[in-house]
């Protein structure tokens, strides 16, 4: 064995190649950045448009903290890549933050119809041909520090307790909003409806043209939001229907089986000491014109699971308020809401993938904007893996429908590169070795000639 030698060459290197994919997919949205720098001018200094391609450049490679920008100080390749005129320092890019957090956030915003209008990627249609729209709220533990808008969240950590929105089943983020952690799910939802579902049915009518199907979880369980997402069909627009997980409160399970039993309903025997019951009942919600559906399912437990004879039965009583048609059937509509939980992994995703389970900031209108950022950063690293890490050239990885965040970093973000100046022309050269480099020239074509 030869030994190696270490040595620093006298030409440019960079460990993330793939910033040159994220640039083509910041040149679709060139309009709305010009629109950033119009809304938010600057005589002299670092152009607002460069704060919002720094961070998202940040983002992209996994990192949230404001420092890390310090690093590609002199790094021709990150500013060339993303088309960054001037690169702020750690200081400039937290302060310009601070100070137009708000009508920043306001601008980052519209920013995602474009990306994903001019893309058209799948969404992921549901076999029932409804395409879901997944809401819902997790939290985020910022335990140990005094930032805006920490308290005690439903989880039982100090954090935040942001509402995210996924369009189909491949989770395409249409918005983050930060919230206190103390934030009731369904307070302030209504706002947060009457901008998300636009966008969504929007999208939906430009692309697959499938009818929408809003999936939320026990707290939104509201007459009001039941009625908010109903007045949003409008003509022209895919129509929307619901899902929503049913509160039973104060609901006496115990009873309900004895009327059960009563009336002479039949209950399935699926193992000895358990028996199941499902059915339907159709409701009136206040401010609802359709037909309103709930699907209801009682469990009575008698022996546990690992064969404990109880001395008391347990129940456990869930149910679903929904408008789609009687075709789908309970069974159905209960299938459709389990597979809800497959936007867990999206929550996740930012969490880790995108290091944002503690926010960099101790201003809450900063973190809210970072969020937004965040939801952008997620859209053009997901529109990347389902680009270039599904075809017949991307790297070996097991058969999926879409790819994680990570596996995206890992794959095409991180990327040995030399920056090559000739011709007054710059080149990004790929190592011989590398397996990825196939997929990556494809995407970086397809992505020029979309934008």
């Amino acid at each position: 064995m030869r030994p190696i030698q270490v040595k620093q060459l006298d030409y440019d290197l960079t460990p993330t190649a793939g910033l040159a994919l994220v640039g083509r997919f910041l040149k679709t949205l060139a309009p709305t950045l010009a629109d950033v720098d119009a809304a938010l001018p600057v005589r002299t200094g670092v152009a607002t448009s460069d704060i919002v391609r720094s961070y998202l450049g940040l983002l992209v490679q996994g990192k949230s903290d404001f420092d890390a920008i310090e690093n590609l100080r002199g790094d021709k390749f990150f500013k060339q890549s993303l088309g960054i005129g001037l690169l702020p320092s750690s200081p400039t890019l937290r302060q310009r933050m601070d100070a137009h957090a708000a009508r920043l956030a306001g601008q980052v915003l519209p920013m995602i119809e474009p990306l994903l209008a001019r893309h058209a990627p799948d969404y992921g249609l549901l076999p029932c041909g409804w395409l879901p729209l997944d809401i819902d709220t997790f939290a985020m533990d910022n335990s140990g520090t005094a930032k805006e808008g920490v308290g005690r969240t439903y989880a039982g950590v100090d954090g935040f307790c942001p509402l995210a929105a996924y369009l189909g089943s491949h989770g395409f983020c249409l918005d983050l909003v930060l919230r206190p952690g103390t934030q009731h799910s369904a307070k302030h939802t209504d706002e947060d409806l009457r901008r998300i579902v636009p966008l969504a049915q929007r999208l939906s009518a430009a692309g697959p043209k499938a009818p929408l199907l809003a999936r939320l979880d026990s707290g939104f369980d509201a007459a009001a939001l039941m009625a908010c997402l109903d007045s949003l069909n409008a003509p022209g627009l895919p129509q929307l229907d619901w899902l929503i997980k049913w509160n039973p409160r104060s609901t006496d399970a115990a009873q309900m089986a004895g009327e059960l039993d009563a009336a002479g309903t039949a209950w399935e025997h699926p193992r000895s000491g358990k028996r199941v019951v499902t059915w339907e009942q159709t409701v009136e919600v206040p401010g609802v014109q359709r037909t309103v559906r709930r699907v209801l399912r009682l469990i009575e437990r008698t022996i546990g699971s690992h064969g404990q004879h109880l001395i008391l039965p347990e129940y456990e009583l869930d149910g679903w308020t929904t408008t789609l048609p009687p075709s789908l059937d309970a069974r159905k509509i209960i299938a459709l809401y389990a597979d809800h939980g497959t936007h867990e992994q999206f929550h996740a995703e930012f969490k880790t993938d995108l290091d944002l389970t503690r926010l960099p900031s101790g201003k809450f209108d900063t973190n809210a904007l970072v969020c937004r950022l965040a939801a952008l950063a997620m859209n053009i690293l997901r529109l990347m893996g389902q680009r270039g890490l599904l075809g017949p050239d991307a790297p070996v990885r097991h058969e999926a429908k879409r790819r994680r965040i990570k596996t995206v970093m890992q794959e095409l973000i991180y990327r040995a590169g030399r920056l090559i100046e000739h011709g007054r022309q710059m080149v990004l050269g790929l190592g011989a070795n590398d397996r990825a480099a196939a997929a990556f020239m494809r995407l970086h074509a397809q992505v020029a000639a979309t934008a």
